[in-house]
């Protein structure tokens, strides 16, 4: 049976003891309601590492709508036994109090690369994402950190975060795992109507034809907005974006030399998706 920890003394303990050990420690990082997606970062540290720490924590610091924060599903008992396939040697799942006690008052935020897109969409979403993060490197003294390039934006901001603070965890993207239609993994898919989970595909569908066009030689912006007609076509209610950046930066680019990727948010069944994809 998986030991499920809930406290940064309990994990620390079991972690100094690997550390002493020589021992790699891997790091997956998830808010829980798990799916084969963070089963395959679990998978890759399990192969990769000595020892797998899963954490397990909804992050209100992260939330900057309440009611998303209330609707996030929690299924602690099916995650473990999800985890217990791959197998982890850890589960974290502190309360809130523990992981922001009384009088917690610092904040990681990370510039440049958390502005836009998700930045401006979520405003403080990303330095939620950066302070938790780095606690959780922190607590779990982990070598290694895996994060799924779904969240391509969160990516770039924890290995910039890294990078710049100089932390001793090396910080690994996996590929997006996607259902047979061609739909990300993810914990909100959960939410959708089986209506709109038969219409959720169009997002990866539309978005792909666009970085074919855009390969071909078609302007992005002609490219893009075809792929947001169809969208809305299918039933999307609302495109929040599709755009076309700098890889690394996010920033906006034209420059097909440089690594770029096109990223999209949009709203269906109330649910907001996101995807993307390199170009």
């Amino acid at each position: 049976m998986i030991p499920i920890y809930r406290t940064v003394a309990e994990l620390r303990a079991a972690a100094r003891v690997w550390r002493a050990a020589g021992e790699v420690i891997g790091v997956v990082p998830t808010m829980g309601a798990l799916h084969d997606g963070h089963l395959s970062l679990a998978r890759r540290a399990r192969a990769e590492c000595d020892r797998v720490i899963t954490t397990i924590f909804v992050n209100p610091m992260q939330f900057n709508n309440p009611e998303d924060l209330k609707k996030y599903p929690r299924t602690e008992a099916a995650d473990a036994a999800l985890l217990a396939t791959v197998p982890v040697d850890a589960i974290f799942a502190p309360q809130p109090d523990e992981v922001y006690p009384e009088g917690f008052g610092s904040v990681v935020s990370v510039s440049g690369v958390s502005e836009p897109l998700e930045g401006k969409m979520r405003p403080g979403h990303f330095d939620g994402v950066a302070t938790v993060v780095t606690k959780l490197f922190g607590m779990t003294l982990a070598d290694r950190g895996y994060f799924g390039q779904k969240d391509w934006q969160q990516l770039q901001v924890v290995q910039k975060l890294a990078r710049d603070l100089n932390l001793a965890v090396q910080v690994i993207g996996c590929e997006t795992v996607r259902e047979a239609d061609g739909l990300a993994m993810s914990s909100r898919n959960l939410r959708l109507t089986v209506e709109g989970r038969a219409k959720a595909p169009v997002l990866y569908a539309a978005i792909s034809a666009a970085a074919l066009e855009i390969r071909a030689g078609h302007t992005d912006r002609m490219a893009i907005r075809e792929a947001a007609e169809t969208m809305r076509e299918a039933g999307f209610e609302r495109v929040e974006y599709i755009e076309l950046r700098d890889a690394e930066t996010l920033m906006p680019s034209d420059d097909p030399a440089r690594p770029r990727r096109m990223l999209a948010a949009a709203w269906l069944d109330g649910v907001r998706l996101i995807d993307n994809i390199p170009v």
